[in-house]
């Protein structure tokens, strides 16, 4: 799958980040249906799907290029965004060597592998990367080995640890999140990480969805979409950060709603490490604005209809009560009433507008 990259794209600042149309059409839309409440919603992680963020393991976009450069620029200011507890090594390992044979499979013109025994070479073509090193042997990457391939992968990422039937977040790589706290999560249990999700826990959702991935099996990874809404195309907005990005809320106006106001998608993918039995969590994120996804006619028609109809609790956690509205009445002159299939996918190649 050959990418074009748009490698001087920022994310703060200038937001000079712009999506093509094809860009727009593999968006990963999270809503099947016209409204929405939390849930599992977890399913296989196989290639294909709705749209072609499906289609590799580790998706790669046009993207690619600036967000590692963001990411890098993200752990210069703060490095803490990168942590794993000592006891995680293994793992550490595992993730590369699955994130590495995946990108090598996936992308064979940008990226390669090639194995001697424990002598390996990694090449990374986008970012001008060749690498050769001893797999197990630390000192022979110029990083970690979780730290050392995240850097160069699109989203975030944990690795949770299993014990006593639980799951616990005992390593990440997290420049990207919606508004949680790597450096207040490392170390809690799967329960504590999810505990501020209104409604969901009253469900039974999150005892059922561990339950579920306990049982995850090696070679057989699951995916699930999450969703919330961000102000200008910003990937970083923890709350560290939250001085800077906070009051990007307070900005948004009935005529830059289309511009300001982005979708922004997390396809979770989870998969179980073979020898030290953790689970690697990646948290892919997308962002679309309002105006991109309207040249979509069914995802302007539903995305109008699910936040018209949202529960008032999932709108206050995911921290657009001050502008769900404007975008309500943004969409609904577009919203003509039309029914629409079930699913996610744009069921159009052409782009309105």
């Amino acid at each position: 799958m050959t990418v074009q990259f748009k490698p001087t794209e920022t994310f703060r600042d200038t937001f000079t980040y712009k999506k093509s149309a094809e860009d727009i059409l593999r968006f990963p839309f999270p809503f099947p249906e016209d409204e929405y409440m939390y849930s599992v919603n977890i399913e296989p992680h196989v290639k294909g799907g709705p749209t072609a963020a499906f289609n590799a393991a580790f998706d790669i976009d046009e993207h690619y290029v600036a967000e590692c450069r963001e990411r890098e620029r993200v752990l210069k200011e703060d490095p803490k965004r990168c942590q794993v507890l000592p006891h995680m090594l293994t793992a550490e390992w595992d993730a590369l060597e699955l994130i590495m044979e995946s990108l090598a499979v996936d992308y064979p013109e940008h990226f390669s592998l090639s194995k001697a025994g424990d002598v390996w070479t990694w090449v990374n073509r986008p970012l001008g990367l060749h690498q050769t090193f001893t797999f197990g042997k630390v000192e022979t990457l110029p990083y970690g080995p979780f730290e050392y391939i995240t850097r160069q992968v699109q989203g975030d990422f944990t690795l949770q640890d299993q014990r006593e039937d639980m799951l616990y977040v005992d390593g990440g790589m997290v420049t990207t999140q919606a508004d949680w706290s790597f450096e207040f999560n490392i170390g809690m249990s799967f329960m504590e990480w999810h505990g501020p999700v209104p409604l969901a826990n009253e469900k039974g959702v999150f005892e059922r969805a561990l339950k579920y991935l306990l049982r995850l099996q090696c070679g057989q990874p699951v995916r699930r979409l999450n969703w919330t809404m961000t102000i200008n195309p910003r990937l970083d907005t923890s709350p560290e950060n939250y001085p800077v990005w906070g009051p990007d809320r307070t900005t948004v106006t009935p005529e830059n709603v289309g511009d300001k106001v982005h979708l922004r998608v997390e396809l979770q993918t989870l998969f179980r490490l073979p020898r030290s039995n953790a689970i690697l969590f990646g948290i892919r994120c997308y962002l679309t604005s309002v105006n991109d996804l309207v040249k979509v006619p069914k995802w302007r028609r539903r995305l109008h209809r699910v936040l018209r109809d949202l529960h008032p609790a999932l709108a206050e956690y995911k921290g657009m009560p001050r502008y769900r509205q404007m975008v309500v009445d943004y969409l609904a002159p577009m919203d003509d009433g039309v029914p629409t299939t079930k699913g996610i996918a744009p069921e159009t190649d052409r782009l309105d507008g």
